[in-house]
């Protein structure tokens, strides 16, 4: 496998993100510096809050700061697989708010940080893996937020868009965990 390569898993809840990165993880032998697991939980946690303060926007902030932290803490010389994103918290809070103004209000907040402009190049020439919904998977574990599974993988592909990153979307007719794999393998690497 080639090296410097970054791949991107983000998409709605209970659409596979994390168990497809396991997947791909164990399959090319990625060390914890090359495989950054979801810091969305941990910073909830550590903040003592829950699903019910999705609409947060300073949580939204502390877990983009979060996982970009641990981007620059990886190896950035070999292949970095990540669940899910910087961009997740801009989905989330555009998701989350109560209009158009607000919404656009909150994004700005975000996507002008000093840490998401140095990171936004880096995306561009990234590969992002966009889950959709497969209706039979989602599933409400008490934490994750569950429904408008649509309307947030539609927030994804305007984000990305409006951002200039390149996407490719995995849903429905990929729900074989092996095919997957299979796919975000040839997608990254061309085998």
């Amino acid at each position: 496998m080639q090296s410097s390569k970054r791949i991107y898993i983000v998409g709605p809840s209970s659409t596979g993100k994390s168990t497809l990165c396991g997947a791909i993880a164990a399959r090319w032998g990625l060390t914890p510096k090359q495989h950054i697991t979801e810091v969305a939980r941990t910073v909830i946690k550590q903040l003592g809050l829950s699903r019910d303060h999705i609409s947060n926007l300073e949580m939204q902030k502390a877990i983009m700061l979060a996982h970009l932290q641990k981007e620059n803490e990886s190896d950035q010389q070999k292949i970095l697989l990540c669940d899910r994103s910087a961009v997740d918290p801009v989905v989330y809070s555009v998701f989350t708010s109560k209009d158009k103004d607000t919404a656009n209000e909150r994004k700005r907040a975000l996507v002008t940080l000093p840490e998401f402009q140095t990171a936004i190049e880096g995306y561009r020439n990234s590969l992002f893996i966009l889950l959709t919904p497969v209706s039979e998977w989602i599933v409400d574990d008490g934490f994750r937020h569950v429904g408008n599974e649509v309307d947030v993988t539609k927030i994804f592909q305007e984000t990305l868009h409006e951002l200039g990153i390149h996407y490719v979307e995995i849903g429905e007719e990929t729900q074989k965990l092996e095919d997957r794999v299979n796919l975000v393998q040839h997608l990254a690497f061309g085998n």
